[in-house]
């Protein structure tokens, strides 16, 4: 597990979310090739589905970019190995905020 080396670049995320979303790559990276971004993305996706609710979006790479709108409290950008994690939860269209 490498949950100690990831780089958080930027996040909104409560404490507790972040270490698990970091818990998160970590497992994934134990569980696929590197360059099996989508792979690796999917598994995070589910995680924080089953944990966290439906509605969870994740974009793993070493270079992309990226225009997006989340609902508030739950983004976090990080870097891990030689990938960038982009997790987010995307606004409901009944959210107000």
């Amino acid at each position: 597990m490498l949950e100690g080396k990831a780089l958080i670049q930027d996040t909104d995320m409560p404490v507790k979310m972040q270490i698990q979303a970091m818990a998160s790559a970590s497992q994934a990276l134990d569980l696929y090739d590197v360059f099996d971004c989508r792979s690796i993305s999917a598994h995070i996706k589910k995680e924080f589905d089953k944990r966290y609710g439906c509605g969870w979006q994740c974009v793993v790479g070493s270079n992309f970019g990226c225009f997006f709108t989340h609902s508030k409290g739950t983004f976090i950008y990080f870097t891990l190995e030689t990938l960038s994690f982009l997790i987010f939860r995307g606004v409901s269209s009944s959210s107000s905020s």
